[in-house]
């Protein structure tokens, strides 16, 4: 919703050009690092604007956003169950050998 709602105020005050769009996916990635901060710290920032701008680019491709509310949702509920099952030191061996 957040994607969603910062897309079309954005768009209202940008338009629709390309490189509107590429300012809007900029800011609302940045925005949705920032807003992992407090909880996170500085590594919820860089992850959460990496996924804001892959999340975002798609939106802006596609107009879509349910898929991308499926993805964060199934994101968030991996990271919840390999926190929960104590499984994060073993996935980041397995992805930074």
């Amino acid at each position: 919703m957040f994607r969603g709602f910062m897309f079309e105020r954005l768009g209202k005050l940008f338009g629709s050009s390309v490189s509107a769009r590429t300012a809007t996916v900029l800011l609302t990635a940045g925005l949705f690092g920032v807003a992992h901060y407090a909880d996170q710290g500085l590594a919820g920032v860089e992850q959460g604007a990496i996924v804001g701008l892959v999340y975002g680019t798609i939106f802006a491709v596609t107009g879509r956003i349910w898929m991308l509310m499926f993805a964060h949702a199934a994101f968030d509920l991996t990271a919840l169950a390999i926190i929960y099952w104590d499984l994060e030191s073993k996935v980041a061996h397995l992805v930074f050998k």
